[in-house]
């Protein structure tokens, strides 16, 4: 295991050399999305319409921030990860499209988005559930709040941070997906278990 520091705009090549287990802190600009952020931002690819950010380097953050508006200042007063999956439907394609680097959320990913990872050079930063006010301190800056009409927690908030992590880096860019070999161990101490116990 290894600890790495990133700074966005992250490149393939420093993608490239992380593995599943290396821990990863980030600073500079990542953009929270969840399932409305994502199917808007690939309409508008499709549709030829600029999104208000380029993404190409970034880390994407599955959240639905709890922030509040001080003066013409938003404070992020709680980030805690959403749970993935719910994204693995449009991941891929997101991955494919917009070069983004690092996809920060928990739970784990499946095949498709691994296989993206490994194609276009991108990782998932596993984040720890209910650690919301630890993420929110690393946030510095809401640089801008962006498609709020989608809601609160579905806006693409873009955010300037300092060492946001740890980061478990769970599915590495070499096709690696720790979720999924720890679904196999699993499994094989199930059955192990299961003939051990004549059932």
């Amino acid at each position: 295991m290894a600890v790495y520091k990133l700074k966005t705009p992250i490149s393939e090549d420093e993608i490239r050399k992380l593995r599943v287990n290396d821990v990863i802190y980030i600073s500079g600009t990542i953009v929270t999305a969840r399932d409305q952020a994502h199917r808007r931002a690939l309409e508008f690819f499709n549709q030829g319409k600029t999104l208000p950010i380029n993404l190409e380097g970034l880390a994407v953050f599955h959240c639905g921030p709890l922030v509040r508006k001080e003066g013409d200042k938003w404070i992020i007063i709680s980030a805690g990860p959403t749970t993935s999956t719910r994204m693995e439907v449009f991941e891929d394609e997101f991955i494919e499209k917009f070069k983004v680097r690092v996809i920060i959320g928990k739970g784990g990913m499946g095949a498709r988005t691994t296989e993206a990872m490994r194609k276009y050079g991108a990782v998932y930063g596993a984040f720890t559930g209910g650690a919301g006010v630890l993420a929110a301190q690393a946030i510095k800056n809401v640089q801008s709040v962006e498609w709020f009409d989608l809601g609160m927690p579905e806006a693409l908030w873009i955010l300037e941070v300092e060492d946001f992590g740890p980061l478990t880096v769970a599915i590495d860019s070499h096709g690696n997906n720790l979720f999924t070999e720890v679904s196999k161990r699993v499994e094989t101490s199930r059955q192990s278990i299961y003939q051990t116990l004549n059932i």
